[in-house]
């Protein structure tokens, strides 16, 4: 890469290598991925570790409030986004995520070694939950980060194409937990992965996996160069004294910050969580589907869809962001209840209502998946697709089909998530990109899309509707789409190169 010290317009005008290119994108990619499999471990262990730390005796209670400390990390992304945002527009980039990645990596490396409220009592979910929340402050500056990073490097018509891999770290990272998570309860049994027998519970070993990946990653990025778009911007003195006050006090820049998070990510973001988060909950959790084939099935679907994240990125390239992620949000909202139906229907466990309902064996209170018996009246469903091994599931027809339908909600995120980090790159000044972008983004995705798994468990619970929790994603990827459709304006082919030239 060029230094940044002579004329920007040498600069501009010289041909970055591909090489250096791809550099980037793999040093930037491999830590994001680290942050995300670290963020997402704690959920695809939902089902397996609730019960251990929340008290005895409730396992509803325990799952909704163990949801519930899931939602706090999405809840406080828009903080981290704010305070690394301002770091990486006034110190810079390549700071601001050395220091997220150490933050998410030192809290999952905690978790791993917590003790469960069986040992500590209130200690254990208390301590979970300011765990939770160092996760998400840090994955909150993380993203931001890494899109700004990767996008200040390459050229401005390949701007989709090479960001769609930032893209693709979110689901990689929940492909790679789940990965983990299977291997691992490959080699030991129920009782071991669930701690009840052996030297270290199973469900410990993928946190702790992460200390390795977290010192690999940290020792690519320390040997990092600093985006050359922000190392012009700071040394001509055109850095921002206060990112906070401009992007967001400013009416020019909070308009497209509001428009941004409305007609973009909100929508975005609950497409990606009912896609991917929320369809492995229900499988679990209301389809009755035994954990580990669920786990397969939706893995199976990430894999499979993953690459077309670079392909709806780089299609942005030449035709817009604007209407492959509104009509992402467009056929979520019109499809997400005929999938579901016929997810329901495929599962095979025939299951028409859920409830909390006690354990007539246990006596604790738990979520329960219900079907009609012979004689009209409820009762409760059974397990079914147990299979452990890949071969056997991929052998079953029912299980073929339901990746087939998870794989149609991951093709709808893969649309809505492939353009919107190029899209978020070019709506911003460069000056305040990094704090601007991540807030929209955050708000998108860590309330509105990261509360959905608890709204939608808990709507079904209480209504006993097992559709009930699609409501609320179907609702606000429809208002995305039609103030979207209105107020988002297309950024394809701008240059933001240009706007750091002098004039």
């Amino acid at each position: 890469m060029t230094e940044t010290k002579g004329d920007l317009g040498e600069l501009y005008n010289d041909q970055v290598s591909k090489g250096r290119i791809w550099q980037v994108i793999g040093a930037s990619s491999l830590g994001t991925v680290i942050e995300w499999y670290d963020f997402y471990i704690f959920g695809s262990l939902t089902t397996v570790i609730s019960p251990l730390f929340y008290p005895p005796g409730n396992d509803t209670f325990a799952y909704i409030m163990y949801l519930a400390t899931f939602a706090v990390g999405f809840l406080v992304r828009p903080f981290g986004a704010l305070f690394f945002g301002r770091i990486g527009d006034v110190v810079g980039r390549k700071y601001a995520f050395l220091v997220t990645l150490l933050i998410m990596g030192g809290a999952t490396a905690v978790l791993g070694f917590l003790p469960t409220f069986e040992t500590i009592g209130w200690a254990a979910p208390i301590i979970l939950l300011i765990l939770r929340v160092l996760q998400g402050l840090a994955l909150g500056g993380e993203y931001g980060g890494a899109a700004v990073y990767v996008a200040e490097h390459v050229p401005d018509n390949k701007r989709g194409f090479y960001t769609s891999f930032i893209q693709i770290t979110a689901t990689l990272g929940l492909f790679m937990s789940l990965i983990v998570i299977l291997i691992v309860q490959n080699l030991m049994t129920p009782e071991q992965f669930a701690g009840k027998t052996g030297a270290i519970a199973g469900w410990r070993i993928p946190f702790l996996v992460s200390i390795l990946l977290v010192g690999i990653s940290l020792y690519i990025r320390l040997r990092m160069e600093e985006s050359p778009i922000f190392q012009h911007v700071k040394s001509s003195g055109m850095t921002s004294a206060n990112p906070l006050v401009e992007a967001f006090t400013k009416w020019k820049n909070l308009k497209v910050v509001l428009i941004s998070l409305f007609g973009a990510t909100a929508g975005q973001g609950v497409v990606w969580y009912a896609g991917q988060f929320f369809a492995l909950f229900y499988l679990q959790t209301i389809l009755n589907v035994n954990t580990v084939s669920a786990q397969y099935i939706v893995a199976i679907a990430l894999l499979f869809a993953m690459p077309f994240f670079v392909f709806w990125g780089a299609l942005s390239d030449r035709i817009g962001r604007k209407w492959i992620i509104l009509s992402g949000c467009l056929l979520a909202m019109l499809t997400y209840i005929p999938i579901y139906n016929a997810m329901q229907s495929a599962a095979g466990s025939n299951v028409v209502t859920a409830s909390s309902q006690a354990d007539p064996v246990t006596g604790a209170n738990k979520l329960t998946p219900q079907t009609t018996a012979e004689d009209g009246s409820l009762k409760p469903a059974v397990k079914v697709l147990a299979y452990t091994s890949f071969s056997d599931l991929l052998g079953n027809p029912s299980a073929r089909m339901l990746i087939l339908l998870v794989f149609i909600q991951v093709f709808w995120v893969t649309m809505v998530y492939g353009p919107i980090a190029a899209y978020l790159v070019e709506a911003f000044p460069a000056k305040i990109r990094y704090t601007a972008l991540s807030l929209p983004y955050h708000i998108g995705n860590g309330v509105f899309g990261g509360l959905l798994p608890l709204i939608g468990v808990s709507l079904i619970a209480q209504t006993g509707n097992i559709y009930a929790g699609l409501y609320y994603p179907m609702i606000i990827a429809g208002v995305t789409f039609v103030i979207g459709a209105i107020f988002l304006r297309e950024t394809h082919g701008h240059r933001i190169w240009e706007e750091v030239r002098p004039d």
